[in-house]
């Protein structure tokens, strides 16, 4: 087995962050294997995206464009990526640990019955192994982990790599055909709901997270307002979501996002290990409860105990005199 892949997320024709971050790792640990790089670009209307995969450092392209993958579906992906990997026999597969990397490496890894290591933080090449580190415990452990045989699959954390920066290299990419036809595929995608607009809660540096000190829907409004002040993403616990006072798209969690932020302000979180398991890898974690006892407080690096309806807008005031 030989070579290294890097599966490339796009969407709306533009090749996602987390994306480039895994490019990025990947090639280092081609470069230090030896072997040749090759990204996985499938899709619809794809040949910009093989493009500009080269651009970011790949030797090689291995694509598959066919209106049936216009939306990302197991189904569809699964299979072509398995049959693709049976055929030619990689030393390793990788991809952004995002909802998708993360339901591609699975699926493959288990319909191939291969090793997957998810949410890889730090890889390590040692001889011919792919050494990687990875959070376990909700965070509070590291194990380093890897695949003795076959081919090994893993995920990335998002920002807990570079990302691989433009070349100016080009190529050009080998197509295949799909595998699954689309009448083959049981899943139809009917169309998509409108996404509340603001920063990307998976590409963010700076985020501030409400919890169940918030109250309710209407106490989210001065962690909306301290977020535009700091051009941050909003985040939330699963307690706020679970309450219906914000959409899902904006927790943090074990069941949510895991973000690895520049700064992270937790709002009236107490900090279940539910959450933490979701933000501990945070570079700095300030944490605002009116509970002194609170668990975030063990984690964070500054703490604020008091009222977030009086200390979340004196902050608010006092970042917009001080970036203005």
């Amino acid at each position: 087995m030989s070579g290294v892949w890097v599966w490339i997320e796009n969407r709306d024709g533009e090749i996602i962050t987390i994306s480039r971050e895994a490019i990025g790792a990947a090639r280092k640990v081609a470069d230090e294997l030896g072997q040749p790089l090759t990204g996985l670009v499938f899709g619809h209307n794809v040949s910009a995206v093989a493009d500009a995969a080269f651009d970011l450092g790949v030797d090689a392209v291995l694509g598959c464009d066919d209106e049936s993958l216009a939306n990302f579906r197991i189904e569809a992906y699964g299979p072509l990526l398995s049959s693709l990997v049976q055929e030619r026999s990689p030393a390793v597969v990788m991809a952004g640990a995002s909802t998708r990397g993360r339901d591609l490496t699975g699926w493959v890894a288990a319909d191939l019955d291969a090793g997957v290591v998810p949410d890889g933080i730090a890889l390590e090449v040692d001889g011919d192994t792919i050494k990687v580190t990875r959070p376990v415990y909700a965070g509070k452990l590291l194990s380093t982990v890897y695949v003795t045989e076959g081919t090994q699959f893993i995920s990335l954390r998002s920002r807990a790599f570079p990302q691989a920066e433009s070349t100016g290299k080009t190529g050009q990419a080998e197509w295949v055909s799909p595998v699954v036809s689309e009448d083959a595929i049981p899943t139809k995608v009917v169309g998509f709901a409108p996404k509340e607009e603001g920063i990307s809660l998976t590409d963010a540096s700076i985020i501030v997270s409400g919890g169940r000190g918030v109250g309710g829907p209407e106490g989210f409004a001065p962690i909306r307002e301290l977020a535009e002040v700091l051009g941050a993403a909003v985040g939330a616990s699963r307690a706020a979501v679970d309450a219906g006072w914000i959409p899902y798209e904006h927790q943090v969690g074990q069941t949510g996002k895991t973000v690895s932020p520049d700064l992270y302000i937790a709002c009236g979180i107490s900090g279940a290990i539910q959450h933490q398991a979701g933000m501990r890898t945070s570079k700095v974690i300030v944490a605002i409860n009116k509970d002194p006892e609170a668990p975030i407080f063990k984690l964070a690096q500054y703490g604020i105990v008091g009222d977030l309806f009086e200390v979340v807008p004196a902050l608010t005031e006092e970042f917009r005199k001080r970036l203005s």
